[in-house]
């Protein structure tokens, strides 16, 4: 072994060492998916946790472990019972895809997750770095995890930049023992200390071999993606009242809020027309309600609600994608976000 191998590996076992060190001294404790070796429950929080801040998971975590405490009983579930427990925690295509992972799982591994990363990563809306965490979590396989934490650990550390460089050296740094205590320092470091704003680079347990910190690149590592205007979709809401209750209408399967329940959108023309037209309904009459704006990763939203009292129903109005529900009713149904500050605006009124 040469002396370029030899300073290598002393890089990455004190690289390892020290992360280990500062995990068991210093690392996130008492969060609920820490203390179980349950796949299914480390699982369900790596895909909860996926673009999503630790504070925000907790309570939707655990009302969904409450309501389906193994893969069988979410896999039984219906899809709308699904993105109810989901609805505002956002990226609705997680919980699709987590639904639709319980029932391969059961359907094909007799509710067995499988051990191998790559057997993990094949699973709906898992990828690469989550089913290695679920591998080191569960299994102690020794996987390289690059979620966002990772990433900016170590192109800070190590000057790195470019996925495949990143996923080359998050390998090559990997201890042989205590995976999981090493895996979970890369994120408890990267989410408590290296942050992307207000690093803490005096309690760092690696500043002392920090690149971005000795040359002055912490702002530049790892390199910003390229922000784009977001452009802004203008729809028109209709929130139809009859008798205490609302109308709502089921979104496509897939795309924006997909499967998710949300207000009649009007494309163009009288909204009495259309409710008339379209929906079986004759309005007394419409009253504009303030914007709501909605952000999205690659658009802004804002709707502009009118609220419709409607005065008579046709017969059999009721058609597939469609149903009236009580107010507070539908405040608890898969909806999302905006949709439910507007319901609950709407009982407080």
């Amino acid at each position: 072994m040469n002396a370029s191998m030899i300073l290598r590996e002393w890089y990455r076992m004190s690289f390892a060492a020290k992360l280990i060190a500062w995990q068991r001294r210093h690392g996130r404790r008492g969060l609920p998916w820490q203390a179980t070796r349950d796949a299914y429950r480390i699982w369900l929080a790596e895909i909860m946790l996926q673009q999503t801040r630790v504070e925000a998971v907790i309570p939707y975590y655990e009302r969904f472990l409450e309501r389906f405490p193994d893969v069988r009983s979410l896999a039984r579930a219906s899809q709308d019972e699904v993105l109810r427990l989901w609805s505002g925690l956002g990226y609705y295509a997680r919980a699709r895809n987590l639904h639709a992972a319980a029932q391969l799982v059961v359907r094909e591994r007799g509710g067995r997750f499988p051990d191998a990363p790559r057997e993990l990563a094949a699973l709906p809306g898992v990828g690469r770095s989550s089913a290695a965490a679920i591998a080191a979590f569960a299994y102690r396989r020794r996987a390289a995890i690059l979620d966002g934490n990772a990433r900016r650990v170590l192109a800070r550390c190590f000057g790195a930049q470019g996925e495949r460089r990143l996923w080359r050296l998050a390998e090559r740094l990997l201890p042989a023992r205590a995976i999981r205590t090493y895996t979970q320092a890369l994120m408890d470091l990267g989410a408590t200390l290296c942050s992307r704003a207000d690093p803490q680079c005096a309690r760092c347990p690696v500043a002392a071999q920090c690149v971005a910190r000795r040359e002055g690149r912490i702002a530049e590592l790892p390199a910003p993606r390229r922000r784009r205007a977001l452009a802004v979709k203008r729809v028109k809401w209709l929130v139809l009242l009859y008798r205490g209750s609302v109308l709502l209408e089921r979104r496509p399967p897939t795309g924006v809020w997909g499967g998710l329940w949300t207000f009649p959108e009007l494309s163009g023309g009288s909204a009495r027309e259309y409710c008339r037209r379209a929906l079986g309904c004759e309005v007394r009459r419409t009253r504009a309600l303030a914007p709501v704006e909605h952000g999205f990763t690659h658009f802004r939203l804002r709707a502009v609600p009118s609220l419709c009292e409607v005065r008579a129903l046709a017969p059999g109005v009721q058609a597939p994608g469609r149903m009236w529900l009580d107010v507070a009713d539908a405040v608890h149904a898969a909806v999302p976000a905006p949709v439910r500050s507007l319901l609950l605006a709407l009982l407080r009124n």
